[in-house]
């Protein structure tokens, strides 16, 4: 059991500050072109308390670690915060700018890996091997890697899925955008299949190979 607790103290920081940074990060660049809307809502801030969903931040994710703890296995981190309202209606440009906006998650999410490898860098250069501190820059790593890899998959509502819509032309773009109502039963159907494990495992194994890296 204390095992189990230490695993989920391990990822909690780093997944709490991925997903809050990731939406705040929505919010802001939105912001910068034109629309407001989170920021009147109070989503442009770094308080996690703001974006915190209590199934997908808190409870889904803490379920996956415990049952790969239990089976001995190593499950994917699969989780999500609170959608951080963006009006793409107000944006000076809604189809080009929607681009911006939604690479702007994923963006802070590789930032923050790096971030946390620099760190686990220094640490390790230190001479604080086998630590708390140096699991938990690991499992930055990784929870950044993964959170960056699941919203690049081009399915709306995800950050891939708007991306993708942003660079369509117009009349593909709106055809495009009606999968949009199935996006997350086509995530939940690719993630029960495995298949999504096997679309994100080239970005896992990037980070496995940063943190050997930096060890």
């Amino acid at each position: 059991m204390d095992s189990i607790i230490q695993t989920i103290a391990v990822y909690a920081i780093p997944l709490i500050f991925a997903i809050t940074l990731h939406e705040a990060a929505h919010g802001y660049v939105a912001r910068m072109f034109g629309d407001d809307t989170a920021t009147q809502a109070g989503r442009v801030t770094l308080n996690p308390v703001k974006h915190i969903d209590p199934v997908g931040t808190l409870l889904v994710p803490a379920a996956i670690l415990l049952t790969s703890k239990l089976l001995g296995g190593a499950g994917m981190l699969f989780g999500w915060a609170k959608p951080v309202p963006v009006d793409f209606g107000r944006l000076r440009r809604p189809k080009q700018d929607m681009l911006w906006v939604a690479a702007a998650g994923p963006a802070i999410n590789l930032v923050m890996a790096v971030i946390w490898a620099i760190g686990l860098k220094l640490m390790v250069q230190s001479g604080m091997n086998e630590t708390f501190f140096v699991a938990m820059a690991v499992a930055g790593v990784q929870v950044n890697l993964m959170l960056m890899a699941l919203n690049l998959l081009p399915i709306p509502p995800l950050d891939g899925g708007r991306i993708v819509f942003s660079l369509l032309p117009h009349e593909l773009a709106w055809k495009y955008s009606k999968i949009e109502p199935y996006g997350m039963v086509i995530l939940l159907v690719l993630l029960m299949t495995g298949v999504l494990g096997f679309l994100v495992q080239p970005l896992l194994m990037l980070g496995d190979a940063i943190v050997r890296l930096f060890l």
